[in-house]
């Protein structure tokens, strides 16, 4: 096939005319939103470890799964939304399901398989949009900002600024630390980059930081490019029967959960900055939309990997251009062939020792951090005014980041939510849904702790 019939095809294909976009345009926002998300490589390996899971194996399946799932949004829906395991999900798997609850990470990963099949049937049938609306908005807005609040703690414990206190819980680190300078010049960086609206701020962060590691020696040169490590320690290793115990039915639902408006915010999100919305308000293809979402989560599963769905970072490679699933198309080639930089991820997720027992996670870290400053603006939707909305949404904020777990926030919000609506005469504005999972969580409080 000649050049120009190999543009005519992809030109077809993906409606590039239809779209108002180029090749070109879509080579660009391809590369654009790989460089925006490509820092999940470095570390959801690095949380995935934390859980147990072998960190080069994290590395391939967080690859593979984000390019597949990436591969089937832009064919199946032909949006230029690129899929990786989310932020946030991925804390709720090792601090939450794991670290505080003891199940093992392969009862995880059972559990978000099981999630994601509950997606693909939802999807396929239109009920997973219906669902979305049953959760309060402002709910919705507190568990993203309660969940960035703990993502944000997390990189503050990783980087040593923040340390355990006997008096006061936690305190201040020891800034002059090494490892902690590195932490605060790699969070600078990012910092004076974002301000600069410099779209690969947190690549060029990490980089960066790595190479001053190098310098220093709290990082050892292990080479930049090598084979592909093995996925056989996580591949199908799920345990999808010990996830279908009792008390592991809040988990799944709360990773269903998470993922059901996360998913739906970001592909509104995205298709509102490339204009891809219907003059009503409605996504055109959202149901293929939420269907390729679906399957991201479960092949996630499949390969050892937190739950894969949509990224707003898709939003940077809207602006460069990208229109439609030929982006996605760039984006995923471009995941597939980061396997192959398996030292780097060595380099990056290894840590360093520091003081006894205590190992930091500098070079990280300050992407966390700044993760945590994009979720939190979503407090600026909560209706603050109304004590019924605000009281949970604080609860639910405060809750996450000082128990380490998503789940207590969900709970303290659903229950507060129930019982204050209850009190003002408008119980009948609580959705059916939040009472049931309300008087479960309680529940679980009077009998299970």
């Amino acid at each position: 096939m000649s050049p120009n019939g190999g543009r005519t095809v992809l030109t077809r294909f993906f409606k590039l005319e239809e779209n108002q976009t180029t090749i070109q345009r879509e080579v660009s926002g391809g590369i654009t939103t790989f460089m925006t998300m490509a820092y999940i490589i470095f570390v959801q390996p690095v949380v995935m470890n934390a859980a147990g899971i072998d960190l080069e194996a994290a590395m391939v399946a967080t690859c593979v799964s984000s390019a597949l799932a990436t591969f089937i949004m832009g064919l199946v829906a032909n949006y230029p939304v690129a899929l990786a395991p989310a932020m946030g999900h991925n804390f709720f798997f090792t601090y939450t399901v794991v670290l505080t609850l003891q199940y093992s990470w392969q009862q995880a990963l059972g559990a978000v398989f099981i999630a994601g099949l509950l997606f693909v049937l939802l999807s396929g049938v239109g009920l997973r949009e219906r669902l979305l609306n049953e959760v309060p908005a402002t709910l919705k807005h507190a568990i993203a900002v309660g969940i960035g609040l703990l993502i944000a703690v997390v990189g503050l414990e990783w980087s040593g600024i923040v340390v355990a206190n006997p008096g006061t819980l936690v305190g201040m680190g020891k800034l002059s630390a090494p490892p902690v300078l590195l932490s605060l010049f790699g969070l600078t960086l990012m910092a004076v980059l974002l301000a600069l609206r410099v779209r690969a701020a947190m690549m060029i962060g990490i980089g960066a930081t790595l190479v001053l590691a190098l310098f220093t020696g709290m990082a050892q040169f292990e080479g930049v490019v090598g084979p592909v490590p093995s996925l056989a320690p996580t591949f199908l290793k799920l345990d999808i029967l010990g996830a279908f115990q009792p008390h592991m039915i809040s988990i799944i639902f709360i990773f269903f959960f998470l993922a059901l408006f996360d998913t739906v915010g970001t592909l509104i999100g995205v298709s509102q900055e490339a204009g891809l919305l219907s003059p009503d308000g409605t996504l055109p293809r959202a149901r293929e939309a939420l269907l390729s979402d679906a399957t991201g989560t479960s092949l996630g599963a499949l390969l050892g990997t937190s739950t894969v769905t949509s990224y707003i970072e898709s939003a940077a490679g809207v602006s460069a251009g990208a229109r439609t699933g030929l982006a996605n198309m760039v984006t995923g080639v471009l995941l597939l062939l980061s396997v192959f930089f398996s030292p780097l991820v060595k380099m990056i997720g290894g840590g360093v020792q520091y003081g006894e027992g205590l190992r930091l996670y500098p070079i990280v870290a300050p992407a966390l951090i700044i993760v945590g400053c994009f979720m939190i603006k979503n407090v600026r939707h909560i209706v603050w005014d109304d004590f019924g909305e605000a009281i949970p949404a604080f609860l639910t904020i405060m809750i996450m980041p000082l128990t380490f777990s998503i789940t207590e926030g969900i709970a303290f919000g659903f229950i507060s939510y129930t019982v204050l609506k209850a009190v003002q005469g408008k119980l009948r504005e609580v959705p059916i849904l939040i009472s049931v999972f309300a008087l479960l969580f309680i529940i679980r409080y009077v009998f299970l702790l």
